[in-house]
C-alpha cells in the first residue's frame, strides 16, 4: 500500500512566517496593529483556532495527541517553536484537565486541554466536572468524527447519529462542533463567554472534526476573532429589596453569613457587613481566607463535615445571608443546615441559586457591589453594633474557643499506635497542621485532594487570605492535587505547591511523577498513607458499623516507586513531627518534584481525625435528613 500523504501549498512556511511576525511584534494585537500580520490570511481551520485562542490569552496547552488531533498539533508545534505557546505533552487527559484548572485557579492564566477522539476526550470530559463544579474556565479541544459520514470513524461513539460527542459535552457545559469551518468565530466567541464568565465560569468543549481541522479558509478576516473580554454584572437592582433586607437584618437577633465561591472578591465588604448586622460568618472550603481565619467573627467551615462553631452558627441563626453560594449538599447539610432561620437574604448572580430557599429576598447581582449598596443602607440606618458583645456573639465565641480546644487536643497528640503499621505513626490532623504551617511560612500553595485528607484539611487550615489553600470540593475528584502540581511548571507566574494526597487519590493519577519532571514542576506530593479510602471507611462505619471494600492488604513502597523516576526526590516523612518537618525542608530546598511518604493513623481513636458534626442525605441517614428538611420547610 502506498504511503498516505497530503500535498498542500507550503503551509508550514506560511505558518512559520506568521508565528515569527507575531513574536517579533510582541503579540497578536501588536502584529495586527503594525500590519506585520495581515488582517486577511489564508490558513487552515486549526491555525485559525490557535490564533483565536492566542487572542484570548490562551498560551498553555496540555496535550495528549492522537490521530484525532494531528493537524492542530502541527500548528502548535510551529507556534511553540516561535515562543508563542507552551505545549506540555502529558500521559493522561485527566491530569491535563486538573493542571489546566489549577493554573487558572491559582494564577488566573488560561489554558487548553487537547485530546484525540474517543477515549481521550471522554477522560478529559470526566475530569472537567472539577472546573465545572468549582467555576473555573478551561478550554477543551477534542478531536471528533468527520462530517461527511463516510462510515464509522475509529473511536467515535458507535451510533448512527450525528456528533453524539456534542450531546455528551453539552450535558456537562457549553459545547460547539466545528462542522462548518467558517463558524469558527462563533465557536470562539461562545467559548470566550463560557471560560471567561466573570461569575460562573466553566469548561468549554470545542469539537474539531478530523476532516475540517485541515480545511483551508481563504482570506479569513482575523477581525472576526473575539478578544476574550466579558463584562461583569453590577450591583443588584434596587426595587426596594435593599430596604426590605435591611429591615430584616436589623430586626434579626442571630445573623449568620454563609459564603461560597461567588464571594471571592468581596472580603472587605463582608467584614463591614458582619459589623453592621452583628453577624458571624461561616465559610465554604473553596473560599478559605476570604475572611481571615483569625477574625473573631469567623466561625470557620460549616456543613456535614463542618466545625463545632460553624455548625453551631448555622443551627441557631434566625437569619441567613447567603453570598455566592451553590448550596451543595455537604455545605448546608442537605438543606437542613439552617433549621431556625426565618428569613434569607441571598446575593447571587444566578437566579436559581438566588432563590434556592423559601422566604428569600433575592439580590441578583455581583457580590462586592451589591454588598457595598446594602452596607450603605445599613450604615445610614445606624447598624446594630452596641458597646458590649451581643449574646449571639458571646455564644458563637464560646463555640469558637471550644473548636480551637478541640483542634489543639489533636495537635497535642500527634502520634497514635496503628495496627496496620505496627507502631506509632502521625495522625492526619497533626500531619496536615505541620505541613500547612510549613507551607504558610514559605508562601507555598496548598492543593488538597479528595477524601479524608481533604475533609480534615479544610477543618484545620487557618488561612489569613485567599490563595493559600485550593480545595477541590466541587467534584472531590480523586487525583486532583497531585496533577495540579503540573501547573507550577506551565504557569508564567512561578509558584511552589504542596499536594496533600491520600494513598487512594495518588494512585488514581500518579502520572505527574513523570510529566512533572519532564516539564519542570516545582512542588511536593505529601502522601498521607492510611492504606485505605479513609473517608468512605469512616462513613461506612458511622452508618453501618463496619467498613467494606475500601481497604486492602497490599503493601506499596511509594518511595521506591517515586525513586524509580529520575528527577523525583523520594523522601521518607517519618513517624514524628520533627521527622516530617525535616522531610518538608528537604523537599522545599529541592529544585524539582518531591514525594514525601508519611504513614498515618486510621482507627477508632477520636484523636485520629477531626470528626463529623452535621447531617447528610446519604445512606441510612436519608430518611431522617429528608424528614427534617420537610419539617423545616425552608
Amino acid at each position: 500500500m502506498a504511503d498516505i500523504k497530503t500535498k498542500q501549498p507550503d503551509l508550514t512556511g506560511q505558518r512559520e512566517a506568521r508565528a515569527r511576525a507575531i513574536a517579533a511584534a510582541g503579540g497578536i494585537e501588536e502584529a495586527l496593529a503594525s500590519g506585520a500580520l495581515p488582517r486577511r490570511i489564508d490558513a487552515t481551520l486549526s491555525e485559525i483556532i490557535v490564533l483565536g485562542l492566542l487572542r484570548q490569552q490562551v498560551r498553555v496547552f496540555f496535550t495528549v495527541f492522537g490521530h484525532g488531533s494531528t493537524e492542530v498539533g502541527e500548528v502548535l508545534r510551529v507556534y511553540q517553536r516561535a515562543g508563542l505557546v507552551r505545549v506540555c505533552g502529558i500521559r493522561s487527559e485527566i491530569e491535563g484537565s486538573h493542571a489546566a484548572a489549577a493554573m487558572r485557579w491559582v494564577t488566573g492564566e488560561r489554558a487548553a486541554v487537547v485530546t484525540s477522539i474517543g477515549p481521550g476526550a471522554l477522560q478529559a470530559l470526566a475530569a472537567s466536572i472539577a472546573p465545572a463544579s468549582d467555576g473555573i474556565g478551561v478550554w477543551y479541544l477534542f478531536g471528533d468524527e468527520t462530517t461527511e459520514d463516510e462510515g464509522p470513524n475509529m473511536q467515535q461513539i458507535p451510533k448512527h447519529e450525528q456528533h453524539p460527542f456534542l450531546r455528551l459535552c453539552a450535558a456537562m457545559g457549553e459545547a460547539y462542533v466545528l462542522h462548518t469551518p467558517l463558524a469558527v468565530s462563533t465557536a470562539l466567541r461562545r467559548g470566550m463567554t463560557a471560560v471567561n464568565h466573570p461569575h460562573r465560569a466553566g469548561p468549554f468543549y470545542l469539537l474539531m472534526p478530523m476532516n475540517t481541522q485541515p480545511a483551508r479558509l481563504a482570506g479569513f478576516n482575523l477581525d472576526e476573532l473575539p478578544d476574550g473580554r466579558v463584562p461583569r454584572m453590577g450591583a443588584a437592582a434596587d426595587d426596594g429589596a435593599y430596604e426590605q433586607a435591611a429591615d430584616l437584618l436589623l430586626s434579626a437577633r442571630r445573623v449568620v453569613v454563609k459564603v461560597g465561591g461567588g464571594s471571592r472578591g468581596a472580603g472587605p465588604e463582608l467584614l463591614q457587613l458582619l459589623d453592621l448586622v452583628d453577624g458571624v460568618v461561616v465559610t465554604n472550603p473553596i473560599v478559605s481566607g476570604v475572611v481571615p481565619y483569625a477574625h473573631f467573627r469567623n466561625m470557620s467551615v460549616g456543613g456535614s463535615k463542618g466545625s463545632l462553631c460553624g455548625n453551631y452558627a448555622m443551627e441557631n441563626a434566625d437569619l441567613l445571608v447567603a453570598v455566592g453560594m451553590r448550596f451543595v449538599c455537604q455545605s448546608d447539610c442537605s438543606r437542613t443546615g439552617f433549621p431556625n432561620v426565618e428569613h434569607v437574604v441571598n446575593i447571587n448572580t444566578d437566579e436559581a441559586a438566588a432563590t434556592h430557599y423559601n422566604r428569600t429576598i433575592a439580590l441578583l447581582g455581583d457580590a462586592a457591589p451589591t454588598l457595598r449598596h446594602l452596607n450603605a443602607v445599613l450604615k445610614q440606618r445606624g447598624g446594630k453594633i452596641g458597646a458590649t458583645p451581643s449574646p449571639w456573639l458571646v455564644d458563637c465565641t464560646r463555640q469558637r474557643q471550644a473548636w480551637q480546644d478541640f483542634k489543639a487536643a489533636r495537635f497535642n497528640s500527634p502520634t497514635l499506635y496503628d495496627e496496620a503499621w505496627g507502631g506509632e505513626v502521625l495522625t492526619q490532623p497533626a500531619a496536615i497542621k505541620i505541613a500547612t504551617d510549613w507551607a504558610r511560612a514559605r508562601d507555598a500553595v496548598c492543593f488538597f485532594d479528595a477524601g479524608d485528607v481533604q475533609a480534615n484539611g479544610f477543618q484545620i487550615v487557618e488561612d489569613d487570605r485567599l490563595g493559600r489553600t485550593f480545595t477541590e470540593t466541587g467534584a472531590s475528584y480523586m487525583g486532583f492535587a497531585a496533577s495540579a502540581l503540573l501547573a507550577t511548571a506551565a504557569a508564567e507566574r512561578p509558584f511552589y505547591a504542596v499536594a496533600f494526597s491520600g494513598d487512594g487519590s495518588f494512585t488514581m493519577s500518579p502520572q505527574v511523577l513523570i510529566d512533572g519532571v519532564q516539564h519542570g514542576a516545582r512542588g511536593c506530593i505529601l502522601l498521607l498513607d492510611n492504606r485505605r479510602m479513609g473517608a468512605i471507611s469512616g462513613l461506612q462505619q458511622a452508618q453501618y458499623g463496619t467498613d467494606f471494600a475500601t481497604s486492602d492488604a497490599v503493601r506499596v513502597d511509594y518511595l521506591a516507586w517515586a525513586g524509580a523516576i529520575k528527577g523525583v526526590q523520594a523522601i521518607d516523612g517519618g513517624r514524628s513531627p520533627d521527622a516530617l518537618v525535616a522531610a518538608l525542608d528537604r523537599a522545599g530546598s529541592y529544585d524539582g518534584l518531591s514525594l514525601v511518604h508519611v504513614p498515618v493513623y486510621y482507627g477508632p481513636n477520636e484523636l485520629g481525625g477531626m470528626g463529623v458534626f452535621g447531617r447528610w442525605n446519604v445512606g441510612n441517614w436519608c430518611e431522617e435528613a429528608q424528614a427534617l428538611r420537610h419539617e423545616i420547610g425552608l
